[in-house]
């Protein structure tokens, strides 16, 4: 007796000098969202479609699953604004937040919304942009575990296809920008052949390159560029959710392939995607998240 008391001691010992588990990326949950956000059943993704509610309720779903908390009292917030061409756009974004150890906010963002259906043909936007969104719930699940220094609000915008709508809605509330100093944007993330990610941003923010250039890359090469005007029209700086808080004086990183023979075309599908790749994108997407949050 005296003996297994002396063998249960130990155990217990034992278990409880054991280090704990990092956390690590769900990448089969990963892969799983981007499968069902990109599939036929949301249409296209289209804003202010059925198939673009649809997303929308799935990431909410996802949020709540998460238990992630609402942002400013709403996991939801709708908007309505004018493009440049004078049409209007309703729409709404999707917002949680996960605090962190002080109430500066980064807000990482991927925008859910695509083009829809044309010619009978259904424009499911694997890489553009359901990969982001799938980064975005893979972001969030990684942060529950583990909680950052700054207040990190997740912001699934609408509506920008055509415009940045959604994002330019978000900039221009006073209440949701209240503490906001940086934005991660994710847009177009799993395509790529070369095993290339681009970090746009460090022309014009110079102090975070030293940052992004210490990041665990493994076997992806993580590139820098597409963000001086020397660039023209592959100059990235306005391409995405990032522009309008670029264009209000708040910093940003914004990670992305290159444009590749599905970009914008029906045949951007769940099947073309490089899971491998998706998979070490988001995870270098990822150190560098953890990266900008520990050093800025």
């Amino acid at each position: 007796m005296k003996r297994l008391l002396t063998l249960s001691a130990l155990l217990l010992l034992f278990i409880s000098c054991a280090p704990e588990q990092s956390p690590v990326l769900d990448t089969d949950q990963l892969i799983e969202d981007i499968r069902i956000l990109s599939s036929d059943e949301m249409e296209g993704r289209k804003v202010g479609t059925e198939g673009n509610a649809k997303a929308r309720e799935y990431i909410l779903g996802r949020f709540k699953e998460m238990e992630i908390q609402p942002y400013k009292g709403s996991y939801t917030h709708d908007f309505s604004r004018e493009r440049r061409n004078g049409t209007k756009v309703n729409g709404v974004n999707v917002l949680g937040v996960i605090p962190g150890k002080t109430d500066s906010v980064i807000v990482i963002s991927a925008h859910y919304d695509h083009l829809g259906i044309r010619d009978s043909l259904i424009y499911n936007g694997a890489d553009d942009n359901a990969s982001g969104s799938g980064g975005l719930l893979a972001m969030i699940g990684y942060f529950k575990q583990v909680q950052p220094k700054h207040t990190l609000v997740f912001a699934a915008f609408d509506a920008e296809e055509g415009g940045l709508v959604g994002a330019n809605a978000f900039v221009a509330d006073s209440v949701l920008m209240d503490k906001v100093i940086f934005n991660i944007n994710m847009d177009m993330i799993s395509q790529n052949d070369k095993n290339e990610l681009y970090a746009v941003g460090t022309y014009h923010y110079p102090e975070l390159k030293p940052i992004l250039e210490k990041v665990e890359t493994g076997e992806l090469k993580l590139l820098f560029g597409h963000d001086t005007p020397e660039d023209g029209h592959q100059d990235w700086t306005f391409s995405s959710d990032h522009g309008p808080f670029h264009r209000a004086g708040i910093r940003f990183v914004y990670f992305g392939v290159e444009d590749h023979e599905h970009y914008h075309k029906a045949t951007d599908e769940f099947e073309t995607i490089p899971q491998e790749f998706y998979k070490r994108s988001v995870q270098v997407i990822l150190n560098a998240v953890l990266a900008l949050d520990k050093a800025i």
